[in-house]
């Protein structure tokens, strides 16, 4: 849909719209849900509203209004549900943004998640395109996540690992949003069910550049490459693969299990930014004074045969 005050809608794939209201104000507005991927229904619920609000950071903007959305069956127990409503509200409050309402329908599955609004101004969104030949490509969450929840599912795994994996998505990626405002990039987008290279080739695909990124250069959660080597991966890890494998441009040592990681479907993963060759160093030492683990995974060319190269 075209309209003058609409500043991003579908067209880019971004995961959020954003609308200008006047001068200087727009809104952004997403919505995510999904079923428990973890086990316990308060850190169910603080996961599931970090990533909700997500996509907010991911455009440069910050959070305002939330409305709850629950699915959840009748033959369950009211606290888990007052429980996992509990972990969202702490996230809300952690982020500055109000709940202010919401709608639940019963299902035979829970389900919980937000819509948010956001505020940006109109002059400084960041979307998914505008990365240019010449950028540093910086992530700020290891990847793994599909793949140790799933593991955690089948009860093959626990402790430190599972602990660590539900840390990072319980975090918010208010702080590298702060960062990357601070320093100004190209663009940006969080990695969340489309995986690193999904989201990634959204991002050249609409900027008409290539990214060579290298499968070493890729932090990774604790044992999700021995997890992923035992078999373990989720079916929509192993969709995102048969979906965009083709249009990645694998070398022939890039082994299948390392591509598998490379697609894992990912919950409330980190923002993958593109900055300026000269702006890169900056943005590190801004996402480091905030306790945020950015590394450089990468570098965008011009246009090539395929819109990512991975090596080993």
């Amino acid at each position: 849909m075209q309209h003058p005050q609409l500043l991003v809608g579908i067209d880019t794939g971004d995961d959020a719209a954003v609308y200008k209201l006047a001068d200087g104000l727009a809104i952004i507005q997403t919505i995510d849900f999904f079923p428990p991927i973890v086990d316990d229904p308060y850190q169910f619920g603080a996961i599931s509203a970090a990533n909700s609000v997500s996509d907010v950071y991911a455009m440069g903007g910050t959070p305002l209004l939330a409305l709850n959305v629950v699915c959840f069956p009748e033959d369950q127990p009211m606290h888990v549900l007052a429980r996992i409503l509990e972990g969202g509200a702490d996230v809300a409050r952690e982020a500055d943004m109000l709940i202010v309402g919401g709608h639940t329908i019963k299902d035979r599955e829970p389900k919980y998640g937000m819509s948010v609004t956001g505020l940006v101004d109109p002059e400084k969104v960041v979307a998914n395109v505008g990365a240019v030949p010449g950028d540093r490509l910086v992530l700020t969450k290891p990847i793994g996540t599909g793949i140790i929840t799933t593991a955690l599912k089948a009860g093959v795994i626990d402790g430190a690992p599972v602990d660590a994996a539900v840390a990072s998505m319980r975090r918010l990626n208010r702080d590298a949003a702060d960062a990357m405002r601070t320093v100004g990039v190209n663009a940006a987008t969080d990695v969340t069910g489309f995986g690193l290279v999904g989201h990634l080739l959204r991002m050249m695909e609409g900027s008409q550049t290539t990214a060579h990124l290298s499968v070493a250069s890729v932090p990774l959660l604790d044992g999700a490459r021995d997890l992923v080597e035992q078999g373990v991966a989720p079916g929509g890890t192993r969709a995102n693969l048969d979906t965009v494998g083709a249009r990645v441009g694998w070398h022939p040592d890039v082994a299948d299990e390392d591509k598998l990681l490379m697609c894992d479907a990912q919950t409330s993963g980190g923002l993958l930014m593109a900055v300026s060759e000269d702006k890169a160093d900056h943005l590190l030492r801004e996402l480091a004074t905030r306790d945020v683990p950015g590394k450089v995974i990468g570098v965008v060319a011009g246009g090539g045969s395929s819109p990512i190269q991975i090596t080993p």
